[in-house]
């Protein structure tokens, strides 16, 4: 696997964030029926905190992000999005373990949704994620981390 690093997001990042939101949702939105461009892309500038955001690079090359935001009671996975051409190489596996390892997240509860159908399901499950709720479009998983 190539050298993959994080960097603290700026808020000049938000356009390449929501791009790749758009592109990476595109199929399993479809899917739902609920794929809009212009409301992917919104959402995403809606929430996006870049001081809980981070870019991921692969070689000093952009390909993807991932936020942890504080709750009440832990924290907030989202807006986890790798680029589709480097997907399934470990990538995703790699970056969650480095985030789950920080020392603030410890024995705290993690929660997440993921849509209904995606394979990202997956990865959640193989770190320990368990389904606390589920609708038509989305699936809410949770874990403490040990």
């Amino acid at each position: 696997m190539k050298q993959i690093t994080l960097r603290q997001s700026q808020n000049s990042d938000v356009e390449t964030i929501a791009n790749l939101r758009a592109i990476v949702l595109r199929n399993d939105l479809t899917r739902l029926g609920r794929f809009d461009e212009e409301k992917v892309r919104q959402r995403l500038r809606n929430s996006f905190d870049p001081d809980h955001t981070w870019i991921i690079e692969s070689d000093s090359s952009f390909v993807g992000c991932i936020a942890l935001k504080p709750t009440l009671d832990g924290y907030l996975l989202e807006h986890f999005y790798i680029d589709p051409n480097h997907q399934g190489k470990g990538m995703g596996s790699h970056v969650l373990k480095k985030i789950l390892e920080q020392r603030d997240v410890k024995g705290k509860r993690v929660t997440l949704n993921v849509l209904q159908g995606s394979p990202a399901k997956l990865l959640y499950e193989r770190f320990g994620f368990k389904v606390d709720r589920e609708d038509l479009i989305d699936v809410y998983m949770s874990v403490i981390v040990e």
